[in-house]
């Protein structure tokens, strides 16, 4: 990328990828953007686990109802889950943890998809987050936000088209909306 106006432009979800493997360097620089990503206070209340088995990454894709199967075909997932013990802004941290590593990928020309795991639940009705928690021995404490599936592009995507910007949702010195 050249900048980063582009780069967020270009960043698309994307749910379709190739099956080319990610190399070591890849996702040594995914994992390196998740650490480096702000956290309250430094508290650091964020932990990742790195999934590239394809029996994880299928039982992966049934941790919701809905919009998670085409993790079955990604190469790589990042889980990204927190200690709401060590930070009471857990959520805002590992939420910025999980676009961080999504801004790497579309930076490293990867494509991803974040699947939201907090607040959601499997087709049997069982939270997400216990689900992950029993498929990875995620100990009870920390707490699943999200899984990022990343993979080389399947599709080509369009750039986001700022004429759809809505402008409206922004108010100056108080809110005007209706």
């Amino acid at each position: 990328m050249e900048n980063f106006s582009d780069l967020i432009k270009r960043r698309r979800s994307m749910r379709k990828f190739t099956g080319e493997e990610l190399t070591q360097d890849e996702v040594v620089a995914l994992l390196r953007a998740a650490l480096m990503s702000p956290s309250s206070k430094r508290s650091n209340c964020w932990q990742f686990v790195v999934v590239d088995e394809k029996h994880t990454l299928e039982l992966l894709s049934k941790c919701k109802a809905s919009g998670a199967d085409f993790l079955k075909d990604a190469p790589l997932a990042i889980v990204v889950l927190a200690d709401p013990l060590a930070s009471d802004v857990w959520i805002e941290d590992a939420s910025v943890a999980s676009l961080m590593i999504q801004l790497q990928a579309e930076d490293l020309g990867l494509g991803s998809c974040w699947i939201q795991v907090r607040e959601r639940y499997t087709a049997a009705g069982m939270p997400a987050g216990e689900y992950v928690q029993g498929v990875l021995d995620i100990p009870l404490q920390l707490q699943v936000l999200s899984i990022i599936a990343i993979g080389h592009k399947g599709m080509e995507r369009k750039p986001f088209d700022e004429s759809k910007l809505l402008w409206e949702k922004v108010h100056l010195n108080k809110y005007k909306g209706e």
